[in-house]
């Protein structure tokens, strides 16, 4: 079931963490890196998951790869999530 596999990837708190990271703004692995407190490899680990589901997207300038959110549907799920959660408080 698809929608159970793109629920489980919100769920992992690593890949959570990244997907916040570049919520608002593009980064490159060694900023999301620093950002999260993970490992570059961790990271990019992550990231080949998330760029699988099309949850993020790369952009290549020279030898850095940069990711952000791979559309307005995925910051549309994180931000109704938090929306939800405020709600609760």
């Amino acid at each position: 079931m698809k929608l159970k596999k793109l629920f489980q990837l919100f769920a992992d708190e690593n890949r959570l963490k990244l997907l916040l990271a570049i919520k608002d703004r593009e980064l490159c692995v060694c900023d999301i890196s620093a950002f999260v407190g993970m490992t570059v490899s961790a990271v990019s680990h992550q990231l080949r998951s998330l760029r699988e589901a099309k949850l993020v997207k790369p952009r290549r300038d020279g030898k850095t790869v940069y990711y952000s959110l791979a559309d307005e549907h995925v910051e549309s799920i994180i931000n109704l999530g938090m929306e939800h959660l405020s709600e609760l408080e």
